[in-house]
């Protein structure tokens, strides 16, 4: 039977964070869904942890793997995406923790029409490294840690964690594509495949979620704000190196009305 959501999670050597976000996907509340995980060219860590967790069978997992010839995150998105049936679809990135109920309301805000932009809580390097430790299942730590890890400067906000209806305000800026985020993305598949999916032509770190948000708004499909409801606790990181071209790519995608393109999601499926 196939899945109602499907989860991916992009990944790149980095198994230590990625176990801490799969073990916050067995955590969740809303069950019918599938995690394809988005490998751009990992080495067997990831591959080996991947195995791990197929054999727990707590959730149905696919690792998606494409040859390591550089930050190539559209590639491996689409190719995640192209491996999934499920109708929804929730893009998160492998150093993202869910809350338990995390998919449950992503769920509730899907809508036809509309894709979410959840927002995300970053974590400085000590608690990130508290949160990586075997056994500390940060995705459960309760509200009161967020609160006393804000007044001691270890993320840099706590607002997302409360929940808030909105209602009608989570349609303000529909037609706005700029802080549209890949890690904490939500959409229909067959809107998805209307606009092709991500650009490949995007290597390298960078815009490439924003690229993808602006063809969907010209497509006719709207942004719809997940604050206050759907929240991914982020786990420290360096810096990514920008992809060279991708921000004059997204300068001319911005001023086209452009909705396809070439190299997408169509030569996966």
């Amino acid at each position: 039977m196939t899945p109602a959501l499907g989860l991916i999670v992009s990944t790149y050597n980095r198994p230590e964070a990625l176990r801490a976000v799969l073990a916050s996907a067995c955590d969740q509340v809303f069950q019918d869904f599938e995690l394809l995980v988005a490998d751009d060219g990992s080495g067997d860590a990831t591959k080996e942890l991947v195995q791990e967790f197929q054999r727990t069978g707590a959730i149905s997992i696919q690792h998606v793997w494409q040859e390591d010839r550089g930050f190539r995150l559209a590639a491996i998105r689409n190719r995640a995406v192209a491996a999934s049936g499920a109708p929804y679809l929730v893009f998160i990135d492998g150093d993202c923790l869910m809350l338990p109920d995390f998919l449950k309301r992503h769920w509730r805000l899907a809508e036809r029409g509309f894709f979410v932009r959840g927002s995300n809580v970053d974590m400085s390097p000590a608690l990130t490294a508290a949160a990586l430790q075997r056994g500390a299942a940060a995705h459960r730590w309760g509200l009161g840690r967020w609160l006393g890890s804000r007044l001691n400067g270890h993320v840099n906000r706590c607002m997302p964690f409360f929940r808030l209806p909105l209602g009608p305000l989570r349609k303000f800026a529909p037609r706005s594509p700029k802080g549209a985020c890949g890690r904490n993305l939500a959409l229909w598949r067959e809107d998805f495949l209307a606009v092709n999916g991500f650009n490949e032509a995007y290597e390298g770190y960078g815009k490439e979620d924003w690229d993808l948000v602006d063809r969907l708004i010209k497509y006719g499909v709207y942004r719809k704000n997940g604050r206050f409801a759907v929240p991914v606790i982020h786990l420290w990181h360096g810096p990514n190196a920008p992809g060279p071209n991708n921000e004059r790519m997204w300068e001319a995608q911005e001023r086209s009305a452009r909705t396809w393109v070439d190299r997408g999601v169509d030569q996966y499926l």
